[in-house]
């Protein structure tokens, strides 16, 4: 092909719109299809038994009794379930986690799946779970921080660096006019979101039809293909629709699996839906965590040592270690920093990524440890922030964009208005004689980006298609993937025919780590540069064209036409250009990845400052956030409306990560005794503040070609320790535990 000097316009008519959801209707109407909405011809339904001890055998099960109930199909134990052609415990890279699938009679958690009933009815197999009346033998469950001696990981978690460190740390704490040391404590938190994990499964022959929500459709179809010895061609992974993930379905496990053993079993399509309550235990969860953090400064307030340790747990099986430390690797200046995690196992289920893995909990305590740094140096937090954030990353020396950092600080503290902020702790109260604080959170979250595929089809009546397994776990992916699909094919948004949730579309990565739009939507802007360099060949080619003879001037589309680049006045249109060419259509695939080069050379990071007011009862404790201000840069802006709805998403995550969310573990038995919504605390209207999100221009022209950065995971990082600098700054306080509740106040 000519090298032709064909560019995408910038921004089009969709890129950078507050547009509305495209999925929308559906959703409110009921007409847009979940996992579990699928009702194939002679579907059965079954249900999970699941373990109620954290560690021992299962020494009997009634297998005649369930079997015996009306209804009940068949009962899939380790006796009877199919053979797999993987070790379900086998790992052979960093995002491969040990499935439980009825392989021995071993207990390893509370609520391990360890038996299947299927049944007619939902009902009926309910209750014939409810009669395999499960006996144990019991040992000691393994449950809490101080349970073992800790170790330290050979990685963190999806394969990242135990400890990093730059300079003497040791020195630089000696040497300091000013130290603390402080220990802060973060909850267990379980994913829940509404939509709970299930599988439609369905066999014909040896080809696999499954319905699950998951935010990795290549990944899922392999998973499933290497446990069943099969083909990943004849492996379908549909979810069109996901009901939340928060990371909890970037991977299959084990009760989605069993939902395919099951199906298998009986030769007929089985449905199997997790409970409420077993969604703590199999799925991930965000485990606990102790870190404690030194910090030095010399006489003015610039830091001259910072030292971050996590203690975290992981299950007694598998390997995740939350990545808590290493935020502290990234974001404030020091001649010295440290940072590393150690471990214990414990008889949970394994942990896993959760929103912000590593940032949302290390975040709490790197911006607590920066709040009393500055109290004890007497700045001003958010002084005492601008005085020490890096110009570069401090252990490896890329440069930041801290333009953009700044930025946001000053625009969040103008409109939240900090400069009304009283020095002292205690000094200020409202109206009503309630104590009232504020406080600031840094945000950063890394801007990643991972590999993608898709494939552009431009036809002759004007209309494009953009087809890439992309998903849509309810952040909009379906909507901002499309505005890139339209602006990159230069057409109406409603001239496109934009193609998802399907294995059997090109591989668009995974819908995690806040990469899904970079990702996605660099395939996107390859395959239809692709396309449309085809397009502009055949006219400027064809000396029947107006853009005979305009490769080197170079073209672009818009509205459906090639125009020329140094005179918008010539042009034509696509149906005209493949008429002439005798062509139906016109197509490409384009793929994406990272830029070793450019990744190697600067710190990529989205950036933010979360502002918080509080009010807190005086007598009784109880804490009201009242305000929120958060000021984010990401980069190139796709739609305003979507990324200022998971700003307001990662926010009020930030509100339930500091005073609402723990998962209350007996350490007797080893279970999660608030299993449940109406126990297991989130925010609910009443709990959500007045919220703004200020989105702060920026231009990054290293991250990916579109020049996108992630915004679903930012949100949290920061809130939570805003809130919790702002209940210090109204009561003199320092509550080091979350989430913060009266007792801690009180007490």
């Amino acid at each position: 092909m000519p090298d032709i000097a064909y560019e995408q316009a910038r921004h089009g008519s969709s890129i950078g719109q507050p547009l509305t959801r495209r999925d929308g209707i559906l959703k409110v109407t009921g007409a847009a299809t979940y996992a579990a909405d699928n009702r194939p011809e002679g579907l059965l339904h079954a249900v999970m038994a699941v373990s109620r001890i954290a560690r021992g055998r299962v020494t009997h099960l009634d297998v005649a009794a369930a079997k015996g109930h009306p209804g009940v199909v068949a009962v899939m134990t380790g006796a009877n379930a199919p053979k797999l052609a993987q070790d379900p415990d086998a790992k052979d890279n960093p995002f491969m986690f040990r499935l439980d699938l009825l392989q021995s009679d071993q207990v390893r958690y509370a609520h391990q799946p360890i038996a299947v009933v299927i049944a007619e009815t939902l009902e009926a197999a309910t209750e014939g779970a409810e009669l395999l009346a499960p006996r144990y033998a019991v040992e000691p469950a393994r449950i809490g921080l101080d349970v073992e001696a800790p170790q330290e990981p050979e990685a963190v978690g999806a394969g990242d660096k135990t400890r990093a460190s730059r300079g003497d740390v040791e020195a630089g704490l000696a040497e300091a006019e000013r130290r603390i040391e402080t220990v802060y404590e973060t909850a267990a938190q379980y994913h829940n979101p509404l939509e709970p994990h299930a599988v439609v499964a369905q066999w014909d022959g040896d080809r696999l039809i499954v319905d699950t929500p998951s935010q990795a459709l290549a990944t899922a179809q392999m998973r499933l293909a290497a446990l069943f010895g099969l083909d990943p061609k004849n492996v379908l992974v549909r979810s069109p629709f996901l009901g939340g993930g928060f990371g909890s379905k970037g991977f299959l496990f084990g009760p989605q699996v069993l939902g395919v053993m099951a199906a298998k079993l009986v030769g007929r399509p089985v449905k199997l839906v997790l409970r409420r309550e077993q969604m703590f235990g199999p799925v991930g969860h965000r485990a606990e965590t102790r870190q404690t953090l030194r910090l030095g400064t010399d006489a003015s307030g610039a830091l001259t040592a910072l030292d971050h340790h996590t203690l975290t747990a992981t299950s007694s099986f598998d390997d995740f270690y939350e990545p808590a430390s290493a935020l502290s690797r990234y974001l404030y200046a020091a001649p010295a920093v440290s940072t590393g995690h150690s471990g214990v196992r414990v008889d949970t289920g394994t942990p896993l990524f959760m929103r912000a893995p590593g940032e949302a909990s290390g975040s709490v305590a790197l911006e607590g440890a920066i709040d009393e740094m500055a109290e004890a140096c007497g700045l001003d937090p958010l002084d005492f922030r601008l005085k020490n954030y890096a110009e570069a990353e401090p252990i490896s020396g890329r440069p930041f964009s801290s333009k953009a950092l700044r930025e946001c600080y000053a625009q969040g503290a103008a409109r939240f208005g900090w400069d009304k902020r009283a020095k002292a702790p205690r000094s200020m109260r409202d109206s009503a004689g309630r104590l009232v604080g504020y406080g600031v959170g840094t945000a950063l979250f890394p801007a990643l980006m991972m590999q993608a595929e898709a494939r552009a089809e431009i036809r002759a009546d004007g209309t494009g298609t953009v087809a890439l397994g992309a998903h849509d776990m309810g952040q909009g992916a379906w909507t901002a993937l499309a505005q890139i699909a339209a602006d990159g094919l230069g057409i109406d948004l409603d001239r496109l025919d934009f193609q998802s949730g399907r294995s059997d579309l090109p591989n668009a990565g995974i819908a995690g780590g806040s990469a899904h739009t970079a990702t996605a939507g660099s395939a996107i802007h390859s395959a239809t540069s692709a396309v449309l360099a085809q397009l502009a060949e055949l006219a400027t080619g064809d000396e029947r064209s107006p853009l005979y003879g305009a490769g080197n001037a170079g073209v672009f589309a818009r509205g459906g036409r090639l125009l020329r680049r140094d005179d918008e006045g010539r042009g034509e249109s696509f149906a005209d250009i493949l008429a002439r060419a005798g062509r139906a259509s016109v197509s490409a695939e384009g793929k994406a990845a990272p830029d070793p080069a450019s990744r190697e050379a600067y710190a990529m990071h989205a950036h933010g400052a979360v502002f918080a007011e509080v009010s807190v009862d005086p007598d009784f404790g109880q804490i009201r956030v009242t305000r929120l201000v958060g000021a984010f840069a990401a980069g190139r802006i796709v739609n305003p409306r979507l990324v200022t709805s998971q700003y307001y998403g990662g926010m009020i995550w930030g509100v339930s990560f500091a005073l609402h969310e723990t998962a209350v573990l007996d350490p007797r038995s080893g279970r999660v005794m608030n299993a449940n919504l109406g126990e297991y605390h989130v925010p609910v209207n009443a709990d959500v503040p007045a919220i703004e999100a200020i989105l702060v221009e920026e231009h990054d022209p290293h991250v990916n070609p579109l020049g996108i950065k992630g915004v679903g995971e930012i949100g949290i990082t920061g809130t939570a320790g805003a809130i919790a600098n702002a209940v210090y700054h109204a009561t003199g306080i320092r509550v080091r535990k979350t989430p913060i509740t009266l007792d801690r106040l009180l007490g």
